[in-house]
């Protein structure tokens, strides 16, 4: 069998906490639980963290064994004959990191998790809750007095509202790159197999390959993107100390799925928001850029589109379509000390050779290829000036750059003033946003694993064949990217991302086979849905750096929003300043303290005492920066050799020592994605199996009434959709609310939704995966007269549909047989229970061990002298 390549999963996946006075071990195992990595951590030191890594993988068995001699062994230490010597502190899903104020240091861990999205098999998890334990013992503390503040402000980070993580996706980079690493020629990998297994850092991960031969499958791993990354700082301490499955890389941002019903063929629409995490804080607080080129409010944004009827990467069907948005990539802020509601926009430095626009822009380039596509939506014309300024400069810099450039890469410039045709009675806002739409989408192209359908030369399309990007033997690759900004870069900027969004997902819906022409309408179900993805993930974003939901939405730029909507609109926009005004230097703190910007240091200012953090966020006003950049050849030499393609998707030597690859059995749990996902060896019900509780355009869009064009793409009036007969005016609206709130908010806690991992040894194998979506929304029905119209169109006769009336009883052979299958369950059930009651008397050695559940764990233990 020829070899292959796949995404290596990580074999830490559940966690157990132990801890005796001296020490803390930390436990954990890949979901099967065949496979224990454990960690030595120390207490005895007060303010540093030596952790130790053995290296060494053990069996279900050789833990136990393990874990009972360290329980016996503090025993004896400590003189306790009666009480156990190890505890068990906490179970968890992952490692946040550690992080150290002015005492000991403090591990932090993932307690609680959701379901949010599946990629091809690959499961995306929301955190739910944390964990924050502190390590040194307290014999050794020594205590501060500012260090419960600290403690506060990095707390104030709430790590449970839209971070994201997975054990076997990286989320921090786009599936482009992720299919591309996977994609890499063979020799190459057999190459990187050698170098890895020599600098192994697992002694025995390697054993038993070499004998293999030519069989096998290459299992890879890339370096995230630390840009996204929001635990890098907390994860440096131990990264080059323990093995890489211990570390677990968090996002920020937003991530929602809905799956699209065609005529029975499901595909997934995924949207995926990734914050940045450099130059990260609030509205009013962050403008602009800092010296290296890191723009506020920095989100790359991508929309994914698979087939779910089959989930491999190499044998699916995947496209993918990458657009960012930032702030203006110059030196600007605005000053809140007036409390006005539009604070002047002020220049803080004079930068007439745009260097920092050229970093800025010479990292979209290495990352995306070119060309690299300005939208700029700020005000052009104003009594007073205040957006322009933005403008006038900006334009000033792309100009300059643009001399320097090769013709056929320049940056694109489109300034278009959105708040101007918005006000006008005769311009069609989305009109003008789709023809800009266009145009950028047959520049930068999209991503497609697999070559053009068939369809495309059977119907042939003119605007298939004017499609940019890059075209390969598997498919397409996008390259360039969209970069949109206004002032905010929310609400404008939003809207004009869903007219990006929509058009490139015409394109993709064209590309797997699904449409006939690369063209999509509004007020259609695949539209609908998609409008109300884009939604949740405007009003996420809008949250984080605003302090409110959207302001203007999609409906209100197509004016077709209802009159109630503008005493909303005028609330946020008071949600927004409230929380501008008087909440954002506290959030700010709070992201300075959690990234890393700002470190406590003993005899040193606190953070609380700084005037400001412009010098921490400006490295160049501390100290000089070792090299400056060329005014004239401004980008980085090896990006414009490969462009229009992204030298990070570039195979080259500096790109390859960025993967591990190491090579694995065929049929070995690292790589094996449909254990991971199905997971045959264990016992499921359909409450955990299909627990991603997702929107559908079938079941909350189409109408619920026969005889009417089930097609996801067929244009519907108002009163025909899915939506309206759910309810009255008011609960659609709060159906609504709730969907939006659900995205900022983690819901109330449940033993059904949402089970503590920490409250007993079930919680591990109960995973903590949502039975209700955030996204999803409970069902209301009208009032009695409508119900029942739906009730006489939806509902058909029992005899039609079964082929049996059962108003008319059973007959006695059949209730006969039916009696029977009871009686055998009621049997069963008791049989299995009384097994527990007898197992549960057998001896069950020193520690009920975590990773398992009781029922389990006791089986296990007692099965052999139960038989004898």
């Amino acid at each position: 069998m020829p070899a292959a390549a796949a995404p290596i999963i990580s074999s830490v996946q559940k966690l157990v906490l132990y801890e005796t006075r001296a020490r803390y071990f930390l436990v954990g195992s890949n979901h099967a639980e065949t496979k224990y990595r454990v960690l030595k951590i120390d207490r005895t030191e007060p303010k540093d963290l030596v952790i130790i890594d053995d290296r060494h993988v053990y069996t279900q068995q050789e833990v136990r064994e393990l874990l009972g001699r360290l329980d016996l062994g503090n025993r004896t230490k400590m003189g306790q004959k009666g009480s156990s010597g190890l505890f068990r502190a906490v179970s968890a899903f992952g490692v946040v990191g550690f992080v150290r104020f002015l005492e000991g240091y403090y591990i932090v861990l993932i307690t609680k998790r959701r379901k949010m999205a599946d990629i091809g098999g690959h499961a995306i998890y929301k955190i739910e809750d944390t964990n924050m334990i502190y390590i040194p013992n307290d014999s050794v503390r020594i205590t501060h007095p500012d260090e419960a503040r600290y403690l506060r402000i990095f707390q104030n980070v709430d790590l449970s509202s839209n971070f994201y993580f997975s054990y076997s996706y990286d989320l921090s980079h786009s599936l482009q790159y992720n299919l591309t690493v996977l994609r890499m020629p063979l020799e190459m990998l057999k190459s990187e197999t050698t170098q890895t297994r020599q600098e192994s850092f697992d002694i025995f991960e390697d054993e038993g390959l070499i004998t293999q031969g030519g069989s096998g499958v290459f299992g890879i791993c890339s370096e995230p993107y630390m840009k996204y990354v929001w635990n890098g700082e907390l994860l440096d301490i131990i990264k080059n100390t323990v093995h890489r499955d211990w570390l677990l890389y968090i996002i920020h941002g937003f991530c929602g799925q809905s799956k699209l019903l065609i005529y029975g063929r499901p595909v997934y629409v995924t949207l995926i928001a990734r914050r940045s995490s450099k130059f990260a804080g609030t509205r009013f607080l962050k403008r602009g850029a800092n010296c290296e080129g890191d723009v506020a409010n920095e989100v790359e944004t991508e929309q994914i589109l698979c087939d779910a009827s089959v989930m491999s990467f190499t044998a699916g069907s995947y496209s993918s379509y990458v657009q960012v948005r930032g702030s203006v990539p110059l030196y600007w802020s605005q000053d809140i000390s007036t409390m006005m509601p539009k604070p002047p926009i002020t220049l803080d430095q004079a930068d007439p050779f745009a260097h920092v626009a050229a970093l800025h822009f010479d990292q979209m380039l290495q990352r995306f290829g070119s060309p690299i596509i300005i939208l700029n939506l700020v005000k052009e014309r104003e009594k007073r000036k205040h957006e322009r300024i933005l403008s006038e400069e900006l334009v000033a810099a792309v100009t300059y750059l643009n001399q320097f450039l090769p013709p056929e890469h320049t940056i694109i410039y489109i300034p278009w003033d959105m708040a101007k045709y918005t006000k006008s009675k005769l311009c069609n806002v989305l009109d003008r946003l789709n023809v800009i739409a266009e145009s950028v989408v047959k520049k930068t192209g999209f991503f497609v694993n697999r070559p053009d359908s068939y369809c495309s030369i059977l119907r042939p399309d003119e605007k298939w064949n004017e499609l940019g990007g890059c075209v390969i033997s598997t498919g397409r690759l996008q390259t360039g990217v969209l970069r949109t900004n206004c002032v905010d870069c929310l609400d404008r900027t939003n809207t004009a991302q869903f007219m990006v969004g929509k058009c490139a997902l015409a394109y993709q819906l064209y590309s797997l086979g699904l449409i006939d022409k690369p063209n999509l309408q509004f007020d259609t179900d695949a539209v609908r849905l998609f409008e109300e993805l884009y939604e949740d993930h405007g009003d996420t974003l809008s949250l984080q750096y605003g302090g409110s939901q959207l302001v203007h939405r999609v409906k209100t730029y197509r004016k077709i929003a209802p009159w109630t909507q503008h005493s909303k609109d005028i609330m946020q926009t008071l949600s927004r300043y409230y929380s501008n005004a008087f909440s954002d230097a506290d959030r700010q703190d709070s992201i300075n303290l959690f990234l890393g910007v700002f470190h406590p240091t003993e005899g040193k200012p606190h953070l609380w005492e700084l005037p400001t953090d412009f010098y921490l966020h400006h490295k160049n006003t501390m100290r000089l920066l070792p090299t400056r950049r060329s005014y004239t050849y401004w980008w980085t030499p090896e990006v414009i050799k490969h462009l229009p393609l992204p030298y990070d998707e570039v195979i080259c030597a500096a790109n390859l020592k960025k993967l591990i690859v190491k090579k694995f059995h065929k049929y070995e749990e690292e790589i094996d994605i449909h254990n991971e996902f199905f997971r045959p060896y264990e016992l499921s019900s359909f409450d955990d199996t299909f627990c991603l509780a997702m929107t559908s355009s079938a079941r909350d869009f189409m109408p619920k009434t026969f005889g009417i064009d089930p097609s996801p793409f067929t244009v519907r009036k108002p009163d025909e959709t899915g939506k309206s007969v759910l309810g009255n005016k008011s609960n659609r609206e709060e159906a609504v609310l709730q969907r939006k709130t659900a995205a900022s908010a983690p819901p109330p806690p449940s033993e059904e939704a949402v089970s503590s991992s920490s409250e007993d040894d079930s919680g591990t194998d109960r995973e903590e995966e949502g039975s209700v979506s955030q996204r999803s929304t409970p069902v209301k029905m009208t009032d009695t007269g409508d119900s029942a119209k739906v009730t006489e169109n939806v509902v058909q006769p029992m005899k039609e549909v079964y082929g049996i009336n059962l108003s008319d009883g059973l007959s006695e052979e059949d209730l006969s047989i039916y009696l029977r299958f009871v009686q055998l369950g009621q049997s069963q059930h008791k049989q299995d229970k009384s097994s527990q009651q007898f197992c549960s008397r057998c001896p069950d050695g020193v520690i009920k061990f975590g990773f398992q559940n009781h029922q389990r764990a006791k089986e296990t233990d007692c099965r052999p002298s139960c038989q004898e």
